[in-house]
């Protein structure tokens, strides 16, 4: 599924663009709809944006939803556009990108809240755009990593729930989680930070220390309500972990403690661990293959067999 998109047609609709994408051989095409407020505001940081096949059949197509990372301080839900595009060119998924508030803006656990109205407002909406209620993933990557594990692990936990918009009577809960080099229990990043990493967490500007509204080390409490693993319970769903070993932004730590809680509360769980991969980088395509099966696997009832692994990551001078 690599497809480049390209703009061939733009149709403004109330509150809502309708763009055309294709993909390079302008063979399946790609419907978005652009900025749609989710929580009932305008705030243009809580909004998302939904990608569906222009070509589709009757059947209610499951979705896949990007969150973005930066950070928690930085990016837009226009990254996850080119990751989700590919799926929804298959005809087999929509998909949606989500935007949330930032750091800068509002401290934790507004995150969260948005993320999980946007959850909501998928299912709220699925009628209407013949969407499966039911099976809904979700793939973030670093602070994204972080929001989507926390999607996961805290499905109806009504503090992290929030109250956002006019569909809280529906679930925030999803079917399965893609999480790449997320991070989780804050407190212990500097521990175990490989040698050459320049990042100090514990510091009061750091982007963890500047999403809960403090320094850290100064405030264990707010920080284990950001950890995603203080939530986890046996029903959650299954993760799909990746992370290389030599990330000098989340340590690799963060995905091995995360690991062993899933495994501790009997969690199905996979870790792909990308050998000498760094934040995002040095991951060979092999990756995004998974992802496409995994996703495949838990929301096409395309069976695949599921282990660990350990990938060698693509040596600098091959990459591009």
């Amino acid at each position: 599924m690599k497809h480049r998109l390209t703009l061939i047609l733009g149709v403004l609709l109330p509150a809502v663009s309708v763009v055309q994408f294709a993909s390079a051989q302008n063979s399946e095409l790609v419907q978005l709809h652009e900025n749609i407020p989710y929580a009932d505001t305008d705030n243009p940081r809580q909004m998302l944006d939904l990608l569906l096949p222009s070509k589709r059949g009757d059947k209610s197509l499951p979705v896949v939803v990007f969150i973005h990372g930066g950070g928690w301080r930085n990016g837009d839900k226009l990254r996850g556009r080119n990751r989700i595009e590919p799926f929804v060119a298959s005809g087999n998924y929509a998909g949606v990108t989500v935007g949330y508030r930032l750091s800068g803006e509002s401290k934790w656990p507004s995150q969260i809240h948005d993320c999980k109205a946007a959850i909501r407002w998928i299912r709220a909406n699925a009628k209407k755009h013949n969407l499966n209620a039911d099976r809904i993933g979700v793939w973030g990557t670093s602070a994204g990593g972080h929001l989507v594990t926390m999607l996961g692990t805290s499905g109806d936990v009504e503090i992290m729930d929030g109250s956002l918009g006019s569909n809280n009577q529906y679930s925030s809960r999803v079917t399965c989680v893609a999480d790449f080099y997320g991070p989780t229990n804050f407190l212990t990043m500097n521990a175990t930070a490989i040698k050459t990493a320049r990042l100090d967490h514990d510091a009061a500007d750091s982007p963890e220390s500047l999403l809960i509204g403090g320094a850290i080390q100064e405030n264990p409490e707010k920080v284990a309500t950001a950890n995603p693993i203080t939530y986890i319970s046996t029903d959650d769903p299954a993760f799909l972990i990746v992370h290389g070993t030599k990330d000098p932004s989340v340590s690799f730590n963060q995905s091995e403690l995360l690991y062993a809680a899933l495994e501790k509360k009997g969690v199905e769980k996979t870790f792909i661990t990308i050998d000498g991969g760094g934040h995002g980088r040095g991951f060979p395509p092999k990756i995004t293959e998974l992802v496409e099966k995994f996703f495949d696997h838990h929301l096409r009832e395309n069976r695949t067999s599921w282990s660990d692994q350990t990938i060698q990551a693509v040596p600098r001078e091959q990459r591009r």
